[in-house]
């Protein structure tokens, strides 16, 4: 965790958009001492923060919030554990009230296809870890890393897809269309 924690910062910062905010800080660095990270980093945490430039997605940094906690087959609460899409399922239902279908191959169907090189932080990442497609999803952290809750006796970490298994198994990448088509705007033409 020592040498993945200030890479993902840094990845964080090349893959968002927005402007720094001292919230966002205020966010990250609670998250990391609840964790118990900031004692064992210390100046490596620091020069990572100071390197990072642009504010991480709050869908992320809720994401984060995860780390450690133990994969559990059909799993999608903090205190049960998580499999992979009900972890997906609960970052976007607690960080944007977005509520996703139950499994993977379900969250692949309902959501927006896009290409490898179009991912930013937030989308889906699916994999085939069981011989069918869509039987394995993550969330894209930015500089080709994922979040996800990946199999029984693990938990939710940061990994990355360039990995020789992750990368021979990649089945697509997907957004989730955050902004819902509804009301009388939507159905004028």
């Amino acid at each position: 965790m020592r040498r993945t924690l200030p890479a993902l910062l840094l990845s964080l910062s090349a893959a968002v958009h927005a402007a720094p905010s001292d919230a966002a800080f205020e966010d990250m660095d609670a998250l990391l001492v609840e964790k118990g990270l900031i004692a064992r980093l210390g100046d490596q945490l620091q020069t990572a923060r100071h390197t990072v430039g642009d504010q991480a997605s709050g869908l992320v940094i809720n994401a984060m919030a995860f780390l450690g906690v133990p994969y559990k087959y059909g799993g999608n609460t903090v205190d049960s554990g998580f499999d992979c899409s009900g972890f997906v399922r609960a970052v976007f239902e607690q960080s944007v009230g977005k509520v996703l279908p139950r499994r993977s191959d379900e969250q692949a169907a309902a959501t927006q296809v896009i290409d490898r090189n179009e991912l930013k932080p937030g989308d889906l990442v699916f994999f085939n870890t069981m011989r069918r497609a869509f039987s394995h999803v993550g969330i894209y952290v930015g500089d080709g890393k994922f979040i996800h809750s990946p199999r029984a006796g693990s938990h939710v970490r940061v990994e990355d897809m360039r990995k020789s298994y992750w990368n021979t198994r990649f089945n697509g990448a997907r957004r989730v269309p955050l902004l819902a088509a509804t009301g009388p705007a939507a159905a004028s033409p």
